[in-house]
């Protein structure tokens, strides 16, 4: 079975709120970073690059709060692919604390879009066989 792609995140002062827990948008900013890691590092497509004539917005979101997170602790990141379309990628992911508990887990739809002259002007676009390939890795079935 593949695996998924894996990052740690260390809760800091920046990412909670008075209670000294995560702030709810900071988990969908860390879920953004690593959605943005997998394409640099495992997909060899740097949003650096890919922004300037493409780029995969997230088009729905799901998300449960399991548990609250804490300033210090240590996440465990992971994000897999559920289903992969033309055009578009359904990924699985949770944050996970050091105990192996669940805080964040969820369903993220990205689609790839191509920019036209007028960036206003978007549409999605089928991914290239060397790009599903590579997709094609992080794929695990429920």
């Amino acid at each position: 079975m593949n695996q998924p792609f894996i990052k740690q995140e260390k809760i800091r002062f920046k990412h909670i709120d008075y209670a000294g827990i995560v702030f709810y948008p900071r988990f969908l900013e860390m879920l953004n970073d690593l959605v943005e890691d997998w394409f640099e590092e495992a997909l060899d497509r740097p949003f650096s690059k890919m922004h300037e004539t493409n780029g995969i917005p997230t088009v729905d979101l799901k998300v449960q709060f399991k548990k609250a997170a804490r300033l210090g602790e240590i996440l465990t990141k992971k994000l897999w692919v559920k289903n992969l379309g033309s055009a578009s990628i359904l990924c699985g992911f949770s944050f996970e604390d050091e105990q192996g508990k669940t805080c964040l887990e969820g369903e993220v739809t990205l689609v790839n879009i191509v920019f036209q002259e007028n960036k206003n002007d978007i549409k999605a676009e089928p991914f290239n066989e060397e790009m599903k390939e590579k997709i094609s890795n992080f794929i695990q079935n429920d």
